[in-house]
């Protein structure tokens, strides 16, 4: 479907009240661990949660929570997404081997993005989390042509040259009509466990100083942590709040506090329309 920077797509999935695409301008600043921490912080809350790895290229989805070899049923057309401690879960990498490269075209992400969003059985979501590959390509225009989204999250380090991507990220959102809910600042600092020491190692406050620049809302910060590496690399997301450091897992929940609260504010700001539904 067609659009330009103007107008809105009005077609929805059946069933999920909210999408909200991860993103960043540039590969390496973990939004993927990010996509991670939101889905299953927001469906410990309570909340119904689906997760989509849109990161065609580089789908990491699958081994993060667990599901590496997985393989989605199937009914009549429909995809049936496989589940993850509560949270539902499509990946281009349960249909690929794990270490063949994509090799795709524009039109042929644009195909997949497309069958996640018309012919995978989400049911009913209270949240959708999408985590898009890095920069401003085909994924995300896509995405932000096919269906409302909610809002975007846009993922970055505190360091210069990250900050500047992430700026073009949020641009990017705003010539799509996509609201931006807020960024996050990844890799924030670094608390030496032994002796207590904070070293920022990528410098600190870039990303909330860019945050204010932009006039979008800073989410929070999370920092670099052993744990969140071993609990992304070993497929234990739910880890990330039991068994991680009580700074880290409250900064996570903070996170986490916060993007929802920016959905409801969007939400409540939200003109009515009609909308099509996908059939």
């Amino acid at each position: 479907m067609a659009t330009d920077s103007h107008e809105k797509p009005t077609r929805v999935i059946p069933g999920v009240k909210n999408v909200v695409a991860v993103g960043a301008g540039k590969g390496g600043v973990g939004k993927s661990t990010a996509a991670v921490m939101l889905a299953f912080g927001l469906h410990r809350t309570g909340a119904k949660v689906g997760l989509m790895d849109a990161d065609v290229y580089g789908p990491s989805i699958p081994t993060m929570v667990g599901m590496e070899g997985e393989k989605p049923a199937v009914s009549g057309n429909m995809i049936l997404p496989p589940t993850a401690g509560g949270v539902k879960i499509i990946s281009i990498g349960f249909m690929v081997e794990r270490d063949k490269p994509l090799i795709w075209r524009g039109p042929m992400a644009h195909g997949v993005i497309k069958q996640f969003l018309e012919q995978v059985e989400w049911g009913d979501l209270d949240y959708m989390i999408v985590d898009l590959p890095p920069g401003t390509g085909d994924v995300p225009l896509t995405l932000a042509q096919q269906i409302p989204l909610t809002g975007s999250v846009v993922i970055c380090t505190p360091q210069d040259v990250a900050l500047m991507d992430a700026r073009r990220a949020v641009r990017m959102y705003e010539q799509l009509n996509v609201p931006c809910l807020g960024i996050i600042e990844n890799m924030s600092y670094y608390l030496c466990p032994k002796c207590g020491y904070r070293d920022e190692l990528f410098d600190h406050g870039g990303a909330e100083s860019a945050a204010r620049e932009l006039g979008v809302p800073f989410l929070g910060e999370i920092p670099l942590n052993v744990k969140i590496r071993i609990h992304g690399d070993g497929g234990s997301p739910e880890k990330l709040f039991t068994d991680t450091p009580d700074y880290v897992s409250e900064a996570i929940q903070r996170v986490v506090r916060s993007t929802a609260g920016q959905v409801s504010v969007r939400n409540s700001l939200r003109e009515s329309r009609p909308t099509l539904s996908i059939e």
